[in-house]
């Protein structure tokens, strides 16, 4: 009995000997640095940074045309994706109102004829008595006065005539422009009032072959952007293909909504295929700045930080920074820079962190080690290194796979 206790102690020895040698082998395991972070090779390449914003697709002229009377609507000449003339007729209004106008005038016209002739035959007859000394220098000169207003009357009539005509053939609408109908807003028999503000009852664009976009770039990336800069977008409708225009204007009124200000970049774009329809959401890159074969480094990387350093400072009674704050990329890097997270264009709150210097960790044997470099542009997935001790082929920490303790690591995904 005794010799079987023996041998289950024995074999209870040997079980905890080789649970601890594994328990062991495991730690150190979880110890090295290959094991437990996630590793990246510094190598040199291209950069280009680049400022982002939506935007929408505009025909380069775009002619809304009214009328100058009112009316109902009689007839229509045009539809939509119609293709027009200048001069030609896009609709006609009811025209009785303004025809019996006319022909009003027209008759006050013959009536202030008549005066005129009656008046010119007067003043002659005077005159010819005058001569005689049969009447008065007076009656004379009311001859003369009477003549004068009868043909003011004719003038005055046919200006009014000329009113009411100009009116006659504005029931006629015709387009200002050779274009395309791309809105008509007014339908058959509907009625039009022409009183204060004229009213729009068809737009047509002049030429779809060239495009424009009217973005809103945030006052942080403005100082970025330049008059014939190339620029990259894309559309929902094609959103495998790039297309590419040029800056043709920053426009010098700022738009202020809940104290974010925005500036007008109005982009042009070449459409020789008509693919690119009116009102259409744009998704507009511009590339600011490149550099070629620099020394890069993953954003990641830029903002790593030990889950140890963030004990011991927690255990001094410090404030952790944030990973937003450690990110570290780089001046004017615009919306979107920061790891390849768009920045909020109003988020200017909190304390301004140094964004020319960061921090990296390098592996060194069994360690790694924290190094200070300084920062350029960055492509939002990678940051230009223009100072430091960081040189190519170093290998640095991206991220960790397993924190010491079962704790997670202080990389994550960051909130904005």
């Amino acid at each position: 009995m005794k010799r079987i206790s023996k041998i289950l102690v024995g074999v209870a020895v040997a079980a905890g000997l080789i649970g601890g040698g594994v328990w062991y082998a495991k730690q150190r395991a979880a110890q090295n640095p290959e094991t437990r972070y996630k590793l990246a090779t510094v190598d040199k390449g291209d950069v280009t940074q680049t400022v982002s914003a939506n935007g929408t697709l505009n025909p380069v002229v775009l002619v809304s045309v009214g009328t100058q009377v009112s009316g109902t609507v009689k007839k229509l000449y045009v539809d939509f994706n119609d293709k027009v003339k200048a001069g030609q007729a896009l609709l006609e209004l009811d025209d009785a109102l303004v025809s019996a106008s006319e022909r009003q005038s027209a008759a006050n016209v013959l009536n202030a004829q008549a005066s005129y002739d009656l008046a010119q035959a007067n003043e002659a007859r005077i005159k010819a008595l005058f001569a005689q000394e049969y009447v008065s220098k007076q009656e004379y000169d009311q001859s003369r006065q009477a003549l004068k207003s009868a043909q003011a009357q004719v003038a005055l009539a046919k200006a009014q005539n000329d009113r009411d005509r100009a009116n006659l053939n504005f029931t006629v609408i015709r387009s200002p422009v050779d274009g395309v109908v791309v809105d008509r807003v007014v339908d058959l028999g509907q009625t039009v009032a022409a009183s204060f503000q004229t009213p729009v009852l068809i737009k047509i664009a002049q030429d779809l072959s060239e495009m424009r976009i009217d973005t809103s770039f945030a006052e942080a990336d403005i100082g970025l952007i330049r008059e014939g800069q190339k620029a990259r977008f894309t559309v929902d409708a094609f959103p495998n293909r790039n297309f590419i225009g040029d800056v043709q204007q920053i426009r010098l009124n700022p738009t202020n909504q809940q104290n974010v200000v925005t500036y007008n970049v109005r982009i042009n774009v070449a459409n020789p295929e008509q693919v690119l329809l009116p009102g259409m959401t744009a998704y507009v890159n511009i590339g600011v700045a490149r550099k070629e074969a620099v020394l890069l480094v993953p954003n990641a990387a830029l903002r790593f930080k030990p889950a140890d350093a963030a004990d011991k400072k927690a255990e001094n009674g410090q404030k952790p920074p944030s990973t937003a704050a450690s990110s570290g990329v780089g001046p004017g890097m615009g919306a979107g820079a920061d790891g390849g997270a768009p920045k909020a264009a109003g988020d200017k709150k909190g304390k301004k962190r140094d964004g020319q210097s960061g921090t990296v960790y390098v592996l060194e044997g069994e360690e790694i080690k924290p190094v200070s470099v300084q920062l350029g542009i960055t492509d939002n997935r990678s940051t230009e290194i223009v100072g430091g001790e960081l040189k190519a082929g170093d290998r640095i920490v991206t991220g960790e796979n397993t924190a010491p303790g079962g704790k997670p690591s202080s990389v994550g995904m960051r909130m904005f």
